[in-house]
């Protein structure tokens, strides 16, 4: 297997959890730790090792360039940030940490296909209802709310039902 082929296996099976929360934004997020982590048990098996290297590539500007390799072959994906001199409340070691960190989640976000962001188009659902659809996630969950004492109504509220799923979750 060649390691183009693994590293597509890599990025198509890999699950990088938003584990950690942000109190303040409320929102959930991964950190570089995180990628690192789940990136762990395909090493061996595919016989593959993840390397993050960065370099300073200006006063306040670090390049960091995640590299998967075969032993024989690399290939790379790279970040840059900026680390910003001025930020109140850090000191300067910790800018530098939290920019470091930024551009290794980054650089193996790029290298394993890791998406963290939705544009604004894709969360504005333009006032539509999303449509529930069988055989997915969604449809288990509204399938076993109606068992637990939630109504038709209630999940049309929520979603936009065809006939024939109505007929599927009343039989």
């Amino acid at each position: 297997m060649s390691l183009n082929d693994k590293l597509a296996q890599i990025q198509t099976e890999l699950k990088a959890n938003k584990s950690r929360f942000n109190s303040f934004g409320k929102y959930s997020y991964r950190s570089a730790e995180d990628i690192l982590e789940s990136i762990k048990p395909f090493l061996i098996p595919l016989g593959v090792t993840v390397r993050v290297e960065e370099n300073l590539i200006e006063t306040n500007v670090i390049q960091t360039t995640a590299i998967i390799s075969d032993g024989k072959v690399e290939l790379k994906a790279q970040a840059v940030v900026g680390v910003d001199i001025d930020q109140k409340g850090m000191q300067m070691p910790q800018k530098f940490g939290s920019a470091s960190s930024y551009g290794k989640k980054y650089a193996l976000g790029n290298l394993f296909l890791i998406d963290d962001t939705k544009d604004s188009d894709a969360l504005n659902t333009h006032n539509k209802k999303p449509k529930l659809l069988e055989n997915t996630p969604q449809f288990k969950k509204v399938k076993d709310a109606l068992k637990n004492g939630y109504s038709l109504e209630d999940v049309k509220k929520k979603y936009t039902l065809t006939s024939d799923i109505i007929k599927q979750l009343t039989d």
